[in-house]
């Protein structure tokens, strides 16, 4: 008797979008079911090298299409591994992937675009969009019982023993009636040759022993770059990526063959769409590794590093032994050495690809910038190439900058490579911190990813330049050499130097009787020229970008006490040094200013206030103060016109 099953929730949700939304391309559903065939079967292939009785009696793998006009059905069926009672619950059933509800929310938001189901890897359900009733007949491999699974994808699906001769399975689509043009041989055809045409096994049109085939069945890879069209590249790109559902076209491919003391032919991909599980730290990439044209597996550790995980694609391998496992794959000497000439052709190519086509690297460093920098934390052997790749914005100009092109524009007497880290540009680019260094021509990185605050420290330096932030230690400005300047600049700067350099001393006294332990020290700063005050960490302490993130991911408590800057140029200290240096009467205006001070610095950083409303009272008051020195100007009065009335002339009476 049929059991029956209530869908998980979010596929119930993801059925009734795929079944009430309208779609320009419905025959991409016929697409993901061939391609679900081509997984069955290459599966198959694999586990019967180790056990030769799974092909017994069915020797051959293929996948077959064919339809009932009068019943208005057409059946995807397959020769391939097959699924038992459980698999088929779960396969079906189920959405088994840390990201259903992103994706269901982003399908609703794009009203029910179905191009978005591959990238989850649930294109199955792509069947709806044609069907109103879909049975699948499933046996596995060296299992005597078959399965059949049936749904309206309105809910629920049942699930009850059944007969079935061969293993495999067998997809049956009871078309809806604005569905009819997948009952036709000729459009079935021209479906397969522009999606499926690549597929590594038979598909045959029809039920009889003498069914033709309509796709040429060959590896792609393995075909002359010559004789493959960028349309086929596409597809074939479709195929492998994200459960063969992906409607983005790639950014950037790769078609090579190996030679020399391992042999194997390689064509990858930099996906066009980002995946949406990127930064999932349990995610492998997307490259399939195949031995003699026999898939092997998914995601093998070594043969693609970590910080190229969004790669998809294929590597086949010539000398790799097909009974190996995955276990042992991960261990092996030959996957090992793959792995690394694979990796390396890659920078290689995105080395060169920056300085020949810089619009094309610029949106592939957009997408995957922040990823491929995870390498220079954790992939040490590949550093010295990751370095030449490497881009960055900074104070030069919208364009990215690479390291080298950094080195070749460093001053005189600059020691090290300076960057600043923060969330991200617009709030790193007005920091005060760069103010000195702009006034002196002195170039600074912008450093906006998570990850730069865990490879700067491991990576020290580069061409023994270190790197050094500007938000912790001492700027060391005075050590560099300024621009050449014109004869207007240089008086200018002479203006200004009359101006600068004043004692201050007072006011620093009396600021740390005020701050007390809420700073670490009060100093002089070389590196504001506009802003009164910042704040800077300690030489010895955590810069305080990465101190704010730790606090936010994992609860850390801020330990080092920061180091607040004063600009001895400002107006604002110069005349708060003239209060400081008089008497005690002005006491209560120094206390609210250097409160004030602080907490302009912390909220510039980005930084909460300890006291929002001791800030908002002081800020009341300082205004309060400030509006009563100023004299409005008086009020014109407009001067009234005199204006004389004319007496009527009295008139001599004429007789």
């Amino acid at each position: 008797m049929a059991e029956k099953f209530e869908f998980q929730a979010e596929v119930g949700r993801l059925l009734d979008i795929v079944a009430n939304a309208l779609y320009s391309e419905k025959e991409i559903f016929l697409r993901e079911l061939i391609s679900n065939a081509s997984d069955a079967c290459d599966k198959l292939r694999y586990k019967s090298i180790q056990d030769e009785k799974l092909l017994e009696g069915q020797p051959d793998l293929n996948i077959r299409l064919y339809f009932d006009t009068d019943a208005r059905t057409l059946t995807v069926e397959d020769t391939g591994i097959g699924m038992n009672r459980a698999e088929l619950i779960e396969n079906l059933g189920t959405i088994a992937h840390s990201g259903t509800q992103k994706l269901v929310e982003q399908l609703e938001e794009a009203k029910g675009d179905v191009n978005l189901i591959g990238q989850f890897g649930v294109g199955f359900y792509a069947a709806f969009m044609v069907a109103d009733k879909v049975e699948v007949k499933t046996r596995k491999a060296g299992e005597e019982t078959a399965y059949e699974w049936v749904s309206d994808g309105r809910g629920a699906y049942e699930v009850d023993e059944t007969l079935k001769e061969n293993r495999g399975t067998q997809i049956t689509l009871h078309l809806k009636e604005d569905a009819g043009e997948f009952l036709l041989e000729e459009r079935l055809k021209q479906i397969v040759v522009k999606y499926s045409d690549h597929i590594n096994f038979p598909i045959l049109l029809g039920e009889g022993e003498d069914a033709p085939q309509i796709n040429s069945g060959s590896a792609l890879w393995m075909r002359p770059k010559s004789e493959i069209t960028e349309k086929q590249y596409i597809e074939f790109y479709h195929h492998v990526s994200s459960g063969g559902m992906a409607v983005d076209e790639p950014l950037y491919q790769w078609h090579w063959k190996a030679e020399g003391m391992f042999e194997y032919t390689n064509l990858l991909y930099i996906p066009g769409m980002k995946p949406f599980d990127l930064y999932d730290p349990k995610r492998n990439h997307g490259v399939k590794l195949y031995v003699k044209r026999v898939y092997i597996t998914d995601g093998v550790e070594g043969l693609i590093p970590p910080f190229l995980r969004f790669m998809r694609g294929v590597v086949d391998s010539e000398d790799l032994p097909l009974n190996i496992s995955r276990e042992m794959l991960q261990h092996n000497p030959v996957v090992a050495k793959m792995g690394s000439a694979i990796t390396k052709k890659i920078l290689g190519d995105l080395e060169n690809m920056a300085v020949d086509n810089p619009g094309l690297f610029k949106d592939i460093w957009g997408q995957y910038g922040p990823v491929i920098k995870e390498g220079l934390y954790d992939a040490h052997q590949f550093r010295d190439q990751l370095n030449k790749v490497v881009r960055f914005h900074s104070t030069r100009g919208d364009d990215l900058v690479s390291l080298q092109d950094y080195i070749d524009e460093m001053k005189d007497g600059q020691e090290h490579i300076y960057y600043i880290s923060g969330p991200d540009l617009d709030t790193v680019k007005n920091s005060p911190q760069l103010e000195g260094f702009k006034a002196k021509g002195v170039e600074v990185l912008f450093m906006t990813d998570t990850i730069d605050e865990f490879w700067l420290p491991v990576a020290h330096d580069y061409m023994n330049k270190t790197f050094k932030s500007i938000t912790r230690g001492a700027s060391e400005l005075s050590k560099i050499a300024e621009d050449e300047k014109s004869d207007k600049d240089k008086k200018d700067t002479a203006k200004d130097s009359k101006k600068s350099g004043q004692d201050v001393s007072a006011l620093i006294e009396k600021m740390k009787e005020v701050l007390g332990d809420e700073i670490k020290d009060i100093a002089v700063s070389e590196r504001l020229t506009e802003s009164p005050v910042c704040l800077v960490a300690d030489e010895s302490g955590a810069d305080m970008h990465i101190e704010r993130l730790l606090k936010k991911s994992q609860g850390y408590e801020e330990l080092t006490k920061r180091i607040l800057e004063v600009n001895d140029t400002h107006p604002v200290i110069l005349k708060l040094q003239e209060l400081a240096s008089a008497n005690d009467d002005n006491k209560d205006v120094l206390v609210d200013a250097s409160w004030l001070l602080l907490d302009q610095a912390r909220i510039i950083e980005g930084d909460p206030l300890p006291d929002p409303s001791g800030f908002a009272r002081r800020m009341a008051k300082m205004m309060e103060q400030g509006l009563l020195d100023i004299t409005p100007p008086a009020k014109k009065t407009k001067a009234k016109k005199k204006t004389s009335k004319a007496k009527p002339s009295k008139k001599k009476k004429t007789a």
